[in-house]
């Protein structure tokens, strides 16, 4: 699985943080980081959901 974030669409409202925090993370300069493009398969749930959840659709999950 891969995740892709697309940062000129992307607001850092951290919904995705809230569903996957081992992938997302929104810091204290209230700028999104992917701490891994690449997560373990164990997080694909919450990747998806946090891929849904996103309200600009900046998130792209593929594999």
């Amino acid at each position: 699985m891969r995740v892709e974030v697309d940062y000129d669409q992307c607001e850092s409202n951290a919904l995705c943080m809230a569903a996957a925090p081992e992938v997302f993370e929104v810091r204290d300069d209230d700028f999104l980081y992917l701490l891994t493009e690449e997560p373990d398969e164990g997080l694909r749930a919450k990747v998806l959901q946090a891929e849904r959840m996103c309200p600009k659709g900046a998130i792209t999950v593929t594999g």
